[in-house]
């Protein structure tokens, strides 16, 4: 009985699968955000003037900031969300940097100071310069309170850049959201303490049933970081053009 010879197995078969699955999601994602930019901006992806944006996921290692019910913490969505957005704003060309790309403090873990770290990370962000977001998460004694919330640093270019944000997040991702951006607390450090245009994202509430959902899912990480990629290069051209 004659037997069918085996196909011999390409062993690059699956990464080069992988490597064009992710390269079209990377294309949708970039088609996606060019559907979000306003007419006006629409014609470019990229302001004339490159713009950096400077990403602070907030928390991490032994300070894991809100804690759900279900033990998801703050700070893996806080670097879930900010390692898309960079991964987006590289596909755009634009330089990036972060205060930590990975599950840690910027104190000494083992005698942790949460004032040593905010210290640090405002160190850090006024060094790099650019566009500086802290990407956080909000919590509420009870589960009716929902949406994202901007909070802006002081001067002009913060209050414009938080406000740009907001707007973005409720005109293409949360349209029930009625939150408006607003200053932040003087006893808040980074805000205080942040010389260039900074904004603190609260991105959702994890005491929300719901929304700790969308914001534990992948895809909804990877909207939310569209539209912060989409709110920071409005804000460039419109300082471009006024």
């Amino acid at each position: 009985m004659e037997t069918k010879q085996r196909k011999k197995t390409d062993p690059f078969r699956r990464q080069r699968i992988t490597a064009t699955l992710c390269a079209l999601a990377v294309l949708l994602g970039s088609l996606w955000i060019a559907s979000l930019l306003q007419p006006e901006t629409a014609e470019t992806f990229a302001p004339a003037s490159p713009i950096r944006l400077v990403l602070d996921p907030g928390h991490g290692g032994v300070d894991g900031g809100a804690i759900a019910y279900n033990g998801v913490k703050e700070s893996d969505l806080n670097l879930a969300i900010a390692l898309r957005l960079r991964d987006l704003a590289a596909f755009y060309g634009l330089e990036t940097s972060m205060t930590r790309e990975d599950d840690r403090t910027l104190s000494d873990d083992e005698h942790y100071s949460e004032h040593e770290d905010l210290v640090s990370r405002a160190a850090f962000l006024n060094a790099e310069g650019g566009l500086c977001l802290s990407i956080h998460q909000n919590t509420f004694p009870t589960s009716q309170p929902r949406g994202a919330q901007v909070l802006y640093g002081a001067g002009e270019e913060s209050r414009r850049l938080g406000q740009r944000i907001q707007n973005c997040i409720v005109s293409h991702l949360q349209p029930e959201n009625r939150r408006v951006a607003e200053p932040a607390s003087s006893g808040l450090y980074l805000p205080s303490h942040v010389e260039h245009p900074f904004a603190l994202v609260e991105c959702g509430f994890l005491s929300n049933l719901s929304e700790l959902q969308e914001l534990s899912s992948e895809r909804y990480q990877k909207s939310f970081a569209a539209v912060l990629l989409c709110a920071c290069l409005q804000y460039a051209h419109d300082s471009e053009i006024g």
